[in-house]
């Protein structure tokens, strides 16, 4: 998406970025109206992750008997948590032993909450979900380039106050200059003027300099003191032609994105709590280990045929919500018309990889006084985020080691999961020299290896959604689809949980009006 920005600006990149699902906003979460259920009507629901789990705690509630068949032997989807002594086998057969201390974890899938996805946040309410904040913006983290600042790492501060303060100095002299004197009145002149002075930290002439008023925005080289310390010294503003090449101005809109804005939150311990508890709830419907491998309907009732440790069983229900992952369930023989069939080969899945690491002290904090948030790079592993929880312990921590999509994860699940570790070692190195010596152990997960989801999320486009999203929700006889990639909020637990509830209530409505 960035050569949306970069060509096009933010406003474009965003509606781009709506149009194809990423900055679309989620709505607040309705009522359920389930008047009417038919005493007994059944539902297969195909997925124990937060789309089926919520479909069948909803409908359970409403009197509906129902049953889940769930791939895994666990609950939750990829809403999913590695702490120590857990395991994973992807595919080829490579397994994975997590070596975590105990209280430290990673999560592979969703690790945010934002503010704004209200049915999240009023299951967690609901069900008693201890959350806590995460930190997406920490201006004390790093922004890195390779090829900019002789491949130093930048506070994330200097570039946003030297960014502003430049851009804002130039805009000043433009209207010192006359050049928005038929844009703007005189007074409106001179409060942008000033607003700029504030907004940037100019001086009274509306240039950005070293001072202590923009060295109260980037940092001091040597802060105040207390007693007789050394005396205080301003910083130095970086190059402003260095700082505009370096490009690295790209990242400080970050927590500005809209699922990106404070306050963003996280369950306490680990996003798996959210599975938890949804599975308290309805894990009594749900039979693990089951690999459907067909799913068939007539004028009366829906079945699927699935294995267990080898075994063929098959489930039946009057009817069905699926939320199998579309990159799986286009393997899957299914009985719906040409258009759902088209409408769920059409939507690919990305490839992402997340690398856990682990290190024997938690040296971000101790030597570099960075507390949660993130730090962006260029290289392969694309970001590195500290954890936004137990701040100031002495034991060992863990980092998001690399977080990245396409073809730089496609590159790291080219390599065994222990080369993999060693080059996110490698690279993080050049953000925190500190990475080889406190490196204790590390874990990754590659979606698009991970046998059954094939992939991190539905990828939609503008044209894929115009020919095919309308069919893929549908219902079709008497089988619905549910889960992110039924959704204008793809990649985002809020997208299932939406998804799920608005496709229960159609098929409600449509049991209702039939009589069924």
């Amino acid at each position: 998406m960035s050569w949306i920005g970069k060509t096009a600006g933010v406003s474009a990149m965003y509606q781009a970025m709506s149009s194809l699902g990423f900055a679309a906003e989620s709505q607040p979460m309705s009522h359920l109206n389930f008047s009417g259920a038919p005493k007994g009507a059944s539902v297969l629901i195909l997925g124990a992750g937060l789309a089926g789990m919520a479909a069948a705690y909803e409908l359970s509630q409403a009197g509906y008997k129902v049953k889940i068949l769930e791939y895994n032997g666990r609950a939750g989807g990829r809403c999913w948590t590695l702490r120590g002594g857990d395991t994973f086998t992807e595919l080829g057969g490579e397994k994975q032993t997590c070596e975590f201390s105990d209280g430290n974890y990673i999560n592979p899938g969703p690790w945010r909450i934002p503010h704004d996805h209200h049915h999240v946040m009023e299951y967690c309410n609901k069900f008693g979900v201890a959350l806590e904040p995460f930190c997406q913006l920490n201006y004390n983290a790093y922004l890195h380039s390779t090829k900019a600042f002789d491949g130093k790492p930048q506070r994330y501060r200097h570039i946003q106050a030297d960014y502003q303060g430049y851009i804002s100095e130039m805009l000043g002299k433009v209207v010192k200059q006359g050049a928005l004197d038929d844009e703007l009145t005189l007074e409106d002149r001179e409060k942008l003027f000033e607003s700029l002075r504030s907004f940037a930290a100019l001086d009274e002439n509306g240039a950005y300099k070293k001072s202590s008023e923009t060295s109260m925005r980037r940092g001091f080289a040597i802060a105040p003191p207390g007693g007789l310390g050394p005396s205080t010294q301003y910083s130095e503003p970086l190059d402003r032609t260095a700082l505009l090449q370096s490009e690295l101005w790209e990242h400080i809109s970050k927590g500005q994105e809209l699922h990106h804005m404070s306050t963003i939150f996280q369950p306490v311990g680990g996003m798996d709590s959210i599975a938890k508890a949804f599975a308290q709830r309805v894990g009594q419907f749900i039979e693990y280990n089951a690999k459907v491998t067909h799913i068939d309907q007539n004028d009366t009732g829906v079945s699927a045929t699935y294995t267990v440790n080898g075994e063929e069983k098959v489930a039946s229900a009057d009817w069905c919500v699926c939320t199998i992952p579309l990159s799986i369930l286009s393997q899957i023989p299914m009985k719906v018309g040409s258009a759902m069939q088209m409408a769920i080969r059409a939507v690919p899945y990305d490839a992402s990889i997340k690398i856990g690491l682990e290190f024997k002290r938690r040296f971000w904090e101790q030597d570099d006084t960075i507390y949660g948030g993130l730090s962006y790079t260029d290289l392969p592993i694309s970001q590195i985020s500290y954890p936004s929880s137990n701040f100031g312990s002495k034991g060992p921590g863990v980092l998001l080691g690399a977080y990245t999509y396409g073809p730089n994860a496609y590159e790291f699940t080219s390599l065994p999961p222990a080369q993999r570790i060693k080059q996110a070692v490698k690279y993080g190195a050049q953000l925190h020299p500190q990475y080889t010596k406190e490196f204790a152990n590390g874990i990754s997960v590659g979606w698009h290896r991970v046998p059954w989801t094939l992939g991190c999320y539905g990828m939609w486009t503008e044209e894929t959604r115009k020919a095919h999203y309308e069919d893929l929700c549908n219902i079709d006889g008497r089988i619905v689809l549910a889960g992110e990639h039924a959704s204008y909020l793809p990649a985002w637990q809020e997208g299932a949980l939406s998804s799920a509830r608005d496709a229960i209530q159609r098929l409600h409505n449509k049991i209702v009006s039939i009589g069924a």
